[in-house]
């Protein structure tokens, strides 16, 4: 910290660790996240202590952070077409769930992918604890 450029950051980094305050920060950028899926911009903000983090973000910016995860994501989309010997064309429907299927950028890659007629849509955060229930439950049996 004696050597750093910015030492007050190092030092709210350092309790941030100490304090445990890892998923408290999670759910601050959890809310950002939702929120940059309805609006084009949102205050992030994150308060615990002496340490208070705000700022302004834009969901341009964000699509920008998650550009790359955008592509792995259209990567795995294709091995799991070639691996169940599929085309995009044979697909029905795709059912989008998680939190994850309200960002727009996700949402913009699978209507490229399938196009929009084909995603299905339901509770996105229930949706999945459901199905490892009946997942968990079948496997009990």
């Amino acid at each position: 910290m004696r050597n750093a450029e910015r030492p007050q950051e190092i030092e709210d980094l350092i309790h941030l660790i100490e304090a445990d305050l890892g998923y408290e920060l999670y759910q601050a950028i959890s809310k950002t996240k939702l929120q940059l899926s309805t609006a084009e911009r949102t205050t992030f903000h994150f308060k615990a202590g002496d340490l208070d983090i705000s700022a302004d973000v834009t969901r341009a910016d964000f699509e920008t952070w998650i550009a790359a995860d955008i592509q792995r994501i259209g990567a795995a989309i294709d091995v799991a077409l070639e691996r169940a010997d599929v085309t995009v064309q044979t697909v029905d429907s795709v059912f989008m769930t998680g939190g994850t299927s309200y960002v727009p950028a996700v949402r913009r890659l699978f209507e490229q992918r399938f196009g929009h007629e084909k995603l299905r849509y339901g509770d996105a955060f229930n949706s999945v604890a459901s199905g490892l229930a009946a997942i968990a439950q079948n496997s009990v049996r």
